[in-house]
């Protein structure tokens, strides 16, 4: 296996790329996306575990909306059971695919925790959808603090686990060798993945603008609320969908062991 270097424009392709493919599949993806917060939602229900169980999940259900995205390039239609392809690889896959996931769930559990310390727990709280957030709360010193922490302690945590379960699925590494990879191809194209964090970000401006300006339009202020929350979703299910080309161009696919 390979790493490659790519150009800070390819950030625009990839998101280019989620873009095109989401359209040619939209039901499915669509459908897949709404199945994994589904499925995320229903975890974080279970008392006592509910949120590490979900973040132990993570790795693997994503893994499924990347391997959606694959089938959509390839012509053909993802199909509800593409979501599980990291629990339906075989035993020796899935228990690597759940290891990595129990890894990132302590790391975020950690990340939450070093917020909780600064602030008492308020940023958590906000976050997991415990607390309304307010004006006085989002702007109190603590809040922000604790916010900062979070954002310092997790984006490491994210870059380990942005490639990982993609290459323990399709190039068979194990967890630990996996996230190494992830991260050294992570920095190795930072300047791609700033590039590709700043489009999508561009993309829910965009977004968020589009549904106001219609909702004026239309003097229905109505609008704006009944809208923002699928346009926001479909962005996100876009997302998860160009995540599998920030993989496919970060390493050399000849060595591909599953699909």
């Amino acid at each position: 296996m390979k790493l490659k270097l790519v150009p800070a424009r390819t950030g625009f392709t990839w998101v280019r790329l989620g873009m095109q493919t989401f359209f040619r599949q939209p039901l499915a993806l669509a459908g897949l996306f709404f199945m994994f917060m589904a499925l995320m939602t229903i975890a974080t229900t279970v008392p006592l575990i509910g949120l590490p169980l979900a973040m132990t999940l993570l790795p693997a259900v994503t893994l499924g909306l990347m391997a959606a995205s694959k089938e959509a390039t390839l012509g053909r239609f993802p199909m509800p059971l593409t979501l599980l392809s990291g629990f339906r690889a075989g035993r020796k896959k899935t228990r690597a695919l759940l290891t990595l996931g129990g890894l990132y769930a302590a790391g975020f559990m950690a990340a939450m925790g070093g917020s909780y310390l600064v602030d008492g727990g308020d940023f958590a709280r906000m976050y997991l959808g415990g607390q309304a957030p307010t004006g006085e709360l989002l702007g109190s010193d603590a809040f922000q603090a604790a916010m900062w922490v979070f954002i310092g302690l997790h984006l490491p945590l994210s870059l380990l686990f942005w490639h990982a379960p993609a290459l323990v699925y399709w190039q068979d590494l194990p967890p630990v060798k996996s996230m190494f990879f992830s991260i050294v191809a992570c920095f190795r194209n930072l300047l791609a993945l700033i590039v590709f964090a700043g489009s999508w970000m561009g993309v829910m401006v965009v977004a968020v603008l589009g549904v106001g300006a219609l909702s004026s339009m239309l003097d229905a202020p109505g609008l704006t609320s009944a809208m923002l929350m699928p346009v926001l979703m479909l962005v996100a299910a876009m997302f998860f969908t160009s995540l599998y080309f920030s993989y496919r161009d970060s390493f050399d696919m000849a060595d591909e062991t599953t699909g």
